[in-house]
């Protein structure tokens, strides 16, 4: 047998091109499951990360759930521990045996003061109307009167109103003035 060019070369013998193809459709393979991995590591990764961003949002809710919680059942503990002082000044007074008319005012003096302070504190202010034009969101007329004074205007007042923080937390009762009759 008579070797040709094309037989000595390896590459051009027979069967040599179906091996190259093999090879590469190896290397193809190879590459694509490399690649399939790669991504499906990827994938697990971001799956991971979003699992644990979920975690953290739930998370959070419940944190801002239970600290709204707190501040509604604990709102008032501030202004509750500025009122004792005002209870324990009436329960001393209430105890004492030497009572005199002149303590007994004294005591009701201090104590009085100690809980305008404490009301003042969180900006609850006392509403005395009397000579001003008579505000029905903040006033509850109870009867009108003849008066000298502008028609009106608040006379009396009956019981005083409150506010915290400008809301009304009691209307003034009061008395105001109408027109005198001709």
């Amino acid at each position: 047998m008579q070797q040709t060019p094309d037989t000595l070369n390896p590459e051009n013998a027979p069967g040599a091109e179906q091996a190259t193809e093999s090879q590469e459709n190896q290397q193809s393979a190879a590459d694509l499951q490399e690649r399939l991995q790669k991504a499906e590591q990827a994938a697990q990764e971001h799956r991971d990360a979003w699992l644990r961003a979920v975690a953290d949002s739930d998370n959070i809710r419940k944190r801002a759930q239970t600290e709204v919680s707190n501040a509604h059942k604990f709102a008032l503990e501030s202004f509750a521990a500025e009122l004792l002082p005002v209870k324990d000044s009436l329960e001393a007074a209430l105890s004492s045996e030497n009572i005199t008319v002149e303590s007994l005012r004294s005591g009701e003096e201090l104590t009085l003061k100690q809980l305008r302070s404490a009301l003042e504190k969180y900006n609850v202010v006392e509403v005395n109307p009397v000579g001003q034009k008579f505000d029905p969101h903040r006033h509850q007329a109870i009867s009108m009167v003849e008066s000298d004074a502008e028609p009106n205007t608040v006379v009396h007042v009956l019981q005083k109103g409150y506010l915290l923080h400008d809301r009304v937390l009691r209307p003034a009762l009061v008395t105001v003035a109408k027109p005198k009759n001709a």
